[in-house]
């Protein structure tokens, strides 16, 4: 990563003062202001199928910051499901998803709140619901880190710390018109439910939560696949 990156908000506003401390707890990674290095996803993540949005422009020096990144290889899918977990709301359907639930935090939870910045999958639409699925038991863990890659899977770049905030700097914004990037949006989602849905009907053999549960697996296991922007 360059020193000096450019980064996009999509917004229903125009942000021009971005606050330390504001942000829904239950996101992704907790509070934080949610950014990607793509603009085109920006405005995509900006509009609804009513309104348009914006894509605010910003400048961040990250010399001195401490990053994190959920899709290098030292971490691994349950990793990124397991910060997932602690942040967002998840049904839990079945006894099982309650006892992963609390295995996966354990044994795979990362600080998310010791690091300035933050670089990891978002979790929108289809691919919180393959997250889920893999909580219940529904799917393998080879099953969740191939879903993941359904869609082309937006990577976002999370603000965390007051100081990763000094270092930002506005820089300006672009209007995003609903169509064609709700259009887009919609399209990128349908993908990703057609080709789960296809890829379902395969046999899997894998490692389900229930397995790595009984099987006490960790991080350091080999079967638990690695980097999911692979």
């Amino acid at each position: 990563m360059d020193k000096l990156i450019t980064i996009f908000h999509g917004s229903e506003k125009i942000v021009e003062r971005p606050t330390f401390g504001e942000g829904k707890m239950n996101n992704d990674f907790g509070p934080g202001f949610y950014c990607t290095v793509s603009e085109k996803l920006a405005k995509e993540w900006a509009v609804s199928s009513l309104h348009d949005g914006f894509s605010n422009r910003y400048t961040l020096d990250t010399k001195y910051l401490n990053i994190l990144n959920l899709n290098c290889p030292d971490y691994t899918i349950l990793n990124w499901i397991t910060v997932l977990v602690e942040h967002r709301l998840f049904s839990i359907k079945t006894p099982v998803a309650g006892r992963a639930k609390r295995y996966l935090i354990d044994n795979f939870s990362v600080n998310v709140n010791a690091f300035d910045l933050i670089i990891g999958y978002r979790a929108d639409d289809s691919y919180f619901d393959y997250a889920e699925l893999f909580l219940n038991n529904g799917i393998s863990v080879e099953q969740l880190a191939r879903a993941m890659r359904l869609g082309k899977l937006g990577e976002q770049i999370v603000i965390k710390s007051k100081f990763a905030f000094s270092n930002l700097k506005y820089e300006g914004f672009d209007v995003a018109g609903k169509e064609p990037y709700y259009v887009l949006r919609k399209a990128r989602d349908h993908e990703a439910n057609k080709l789960y849905l296809e890829m379902l009907e395969e046999e899997s053999d894998g490692l389900y939560i229930q397995d790595i549960m009984r099987g006490g697996i960790k991080n350091d296991d080999p079967r638990i696949p690695r980097n999911i922007s692979e």
